[in-house]
């Protein structure tokens, strides 16, 4: 077991990512096991000075310091480099917040300028208009649809553009090829969030993208029990995001990424699920009177629909839809009214969950018809997820 070939399709990449035989075995005791042992270690110990100094050369991949890493953290950073054609290596971080952090200070210097979509994770947009602000780094929100319009917004000091598609609210679905296009000629790096996707979904470098940032805590992790976020890059980029990262302190621990290893390995299965069920979901509720706009980017008529048919293998299992001409009040009865749905934030367990969602805008302002709702569709049965909401809203008194 080799834990990487570039032959195997995604739904075999992983299952068998990560799962190199020095990783998951000793000959001497007379063979391997499935999942890499949860190595957990601080000190590292050396057969002699001559042998700490060798080591000492090349720490991503070998043993040199806990926080450096055993093989349960490379592992599972392999396994997620398999599902990017192209990509040369990928870092984890303790949270999905951390990964962006992370990328964005080891790209951006003080005096540098950031084309920010205007539909990011809300964190995004803190840390830009805060640690970034100090730094010293000058960031424009520009309109998830600009598309290739985006060279009219680069400036000469314009170092990043940061990329979310879909929305994580909203659910624009952005021409990421063409922004890419733009960005290539300018020289310019391009990050995206692809957390709604995964490379299962989108392999974004494959698209041209730099770097591809993923809360794991979601779809990868899958069982709303641990937290962790990744970057995944080219070759090009990869030595400067893993020098930061070793600058930074950034470290995840091996507990935990034992757990992403074993939601890794059902990914697909489940990714499958959550984009049947909410699909169906999401047609129930386009016909029902209290419900506005839909937007979920895999329904005909939606915001993006075309370049999500164009770009995307498939959909998870998260969408957002209005109540039509509702107050916030009567949203909120809804929402308290749901039985099945957690209200909760976060994404991607599997357990159902619902949030009120109010989406900043800096470029352009949003507009909408009623109160918006977010859902993320779990792995109950569609029917009793449907039953759920068809009380709720009548409970609410938003329809009879």
């Amino acid at each position: 077991m080799t834990g990487k070939s570039p032959d195997q399709r995604p739904a075999t990449q992983v299952v068998t990512g990560g799962r190199r035989s020095e990783w998951t075995g000793d000959p001497r005791l007379g063979g391997g096991i499935v999942n890499p042992p949860v190595w957990r270690a601080s000190t590292i110990l050396y057969d002699s000075v001559a042998d700490l100094d060798t080591r000492g050369r090349n720490t991503h991949d070998r043993l040199f310091y806990g926080r450096r890493g055993t093989p349960t953290q490379w592992a599972l950073a392999e396994a997620l480099t398999a599902l990017e054609p192209g990509a040369e290596g990928t870092l984890l971080y303790p949270s999905g917040v951390a990964a962006i952090a992370a990328g964005l200070i080891a790209i951006l210097s003080p005096g540098d300028h950031l084309l920010m979509v205007d539909s990011a994770y809300d964190p995004t947009r803190s840390l830009c208009d805060g640690l970034l602000a100090r730094m010293g780094v000058r960031t424009t929100y520009y309109d998830p649809s600009v598309g290739a319009g985006i060279a009219a917004l680069i400036e000469p000091d314009t170092k990043l553009i940061f990329l979310e598609s879909p929305g994580s609210l909203t659910f624009e679905v952005q021409d990421v090829p063409a922004i890419v296009a733009v960005a290539k000629a300018h020289g310019i790096v391009t990050m995206i969030d692809n957390t709604w996707a995964t490379p299962l979904l989108f392999p974004a470098l494959t698209h041209g993208v730099d770097i591809s940032m993923m809360s794991l805590t979601k779809y990868v992790g899958g069982h709303s029990d641990a937290l962790m976020g990744s970057l995944t890059a080219t070759a090009a980029l990869w030595p400067r995001l893993r020098e930061a990262a070793y600058q930074l302190g950034q470290h995840v621990a091996p507990d935990d990424c034992a757990l992403m290893l074993r939601g890794l390995r059902t990914l697909d299965v489940r990714l499958t699920r959550h984009g049947e069920s909410g699909l169906t979901i999401a047609n129930w509720l386009s016909s029902q009177p209290a419900v506005g706009t839909m937007l979920h980017p895999a329904i005909p008529g939606c915001p993006g629909h075309a370049l999500w048919k164009r770009d995307f293998r498939g959909t998870s299992g998260l969408f957002a839809f209005t109540l039509k001409g509702a107050s916030k009040d009567e949203r909120a009865a809804f929402i308290d009214a749901l039985t099945l749905f957690g209200i909760g934030y976060s994404w991607g367990g599997f357990e159902s969950l619902v949030v009120p969602a109010n989406p900043p805008r800096s470029a352009v302002p949003w507009q909408s018809d009623g109160p918006l709702v977010r859902l993320s569709i779990g792995l109950e049965d569609p029917a009793d997820l449907i039953a759920d909401l068809d009380q709720a809203l009548k409970a609410a008194g938003l329809q009879t």
